[in-house]
C-alpha cells in the first residue's frame, strides 16, 4: 500500500518563522511522523495568490472539479487536498474567526461537489482535524475550530478529535503581540497528539477502503 499522505495547511498570513501557529503545526507534523509509512507535507497560505469564489457556477457548467475562471495557486492546492488521506488545517484567530487567507481557500471548493457526485466515497475515507492559536487563553479558538471542522463536514471528511481536552481540535494561545513566540506546553503537546491521531485514523481509513 502507498504511504498515507498527511497534508497540513497553515492559514496564517505570516511566514512560519514569525507565526505562533507554526509551533503547533510543527508539533502536529512530528506527531504524524511517529506513525509508520506516513508522508507529511506542510503548505502555507502565506503570500499565496488565491482569488475568492464569485459563485458564477462556471465550474458546474464545465463539469469541472476545480475552478475554471481563476488560475492561481489553487491549481496546485486542489491536487494536494484531493490526494491527501489526512488533512490538518490551522488558523490563528482573527476577530473571532479564521483568517481572510483561509476563508478564500475555503470558498474555492464549490467545484469539488463534482467529486462527490462521481464518487460518493471520495471524501469519506479521509480524516481531518483543526488547530488554532489565539492571543488570549479564551480568544475565539473554539469559533475557529468550529469553522475548520465545518469545512470537513461539508465534504463528508471524518473529523478527528482526541478527547481528553482536545474535544474539537488543538487550541493554543500566544501573547498576541505578533512576535511568534508561544509558551503553551499543554497546547503544543495536544497538537502532537492530534497529529499522531490523524495519521493513525487516515492510515486505517486508507487500508479499510481497500477491504470494503
Amino acid at each position: 500500500m502507498d504511504k498515507t499522505k498527511i497534508l497540513l495547511i497553515s492559514g496564517s498570513p505570516r511566514p512560519k518563522t514569525r507565526s505562533a501557529l507554526y509551533v503547533g503545526m510543527q508539533a502536529a507534523m512530528e506527531g504524524a511522523q511517529e506513525v509508520a509509512d506516513v508522508e507529511v507535507e506542510l503548505v502555507e497560505l502565506f503570500r499565496r495568490k488565491i482569488a475568492p469564489c464569485i459563485h458564477c457556477n462556471k465550474c458546474l457548467r464545465d463539469d469541472a472539479d476545480r475552478c475554471t475562471v481563476f488560475h492561481d495557486d489553487m491549481d496546485e492546492l486542489y491536487d494536494k487536498f484531493f490526494q491527501a488521506d489526512g488533512i490538518i488545517i490551522g488558523s490563528p484567530v482573527y476577530d473571532m474567526n479564521v483568517t481572510a487567507q483561509l476563508a478564500q481557500f475555503y470558498s474555492r471548493f464549490r467545484s469539488s461537489w463534482k467529486l462527490s457526485v462521481d464518487d460518493p466515497e471520495f471524501f469519506q475515507y479521509k480524516a481531518g482535524a483543526a488547530i488554532t492559536v489565539g492571543g488570549t487563553r479564551n480568544g475565539g479558538q473554539e469559533n475557529v475550530i468550529r469553522s475548520i471542522t465545518n469545512i470537513f463536514a461539508t465534504h463528508g471528511i471524518n473529523v478527528c478529535t482526541c478527547g481528553g481536552g482536545i474535544y474539537g481540535g488543538a487550541m493554543l494561545w500566544s501573547p498576541g503581540d505578533g512576535s511568534g513566540t508561544i509558551d503553551d506546553p499543554d497546547g503544543i503537546a495536544n497538537c502532537r497528539t492530534l497529529g499522531k491521531k490523524v495519521a493513525q485514523v487516515a492510515k486505517a481509513l486508507k487500508l479499510g477502503r481497500t477491504q470494503v
